[in-house]
């Protein structure tokens, strides 16, 4: 089952469950949209694989499963990212 983490891992921006900006790659990192299309070019600077819109835990659901209010806040080397982000973005992600 997904966190549902509560932060951008970059920039920390808030990233609720029912916010529409978080994106994840298939390690559930969680970034904001504009760290993850704008800054890391859809290439997650942990993994090198892509991000996809994280989806929203219905209402009758996260009551029961709560969603994670562990914050990871590990803002990334921007040089090293990019470096990372220009060797795979051209890349489709299912050959990465």
């Amino acid at each position: 089952m997904l966190e549902i983490r509560p932060n951008c891992e970059h920039c920390n921006k808030d990233l609720p469950n029912t916010s529409t900006e978080a994106m994840i790659c298939s390690f559930e990192c969680t970034y904001c949209r504009e760290c993850a299309l704008e800054i890391f070019e859809n290439v997650c600077p942990s993994c090198s694989g892509n991000f996809v819109g994280r989806p929203i835990r219905p209402r009758k659901e996260i009551e029961k499963n709560k969603a994670s209010t562990k914050q990871i806040f590990k803002p990334k080397d921007l040089e090293k990212a990019k470096i990372n982000s220009n060797r795979y973005k051209n890349i489709p992600p299912e050959k990465r």
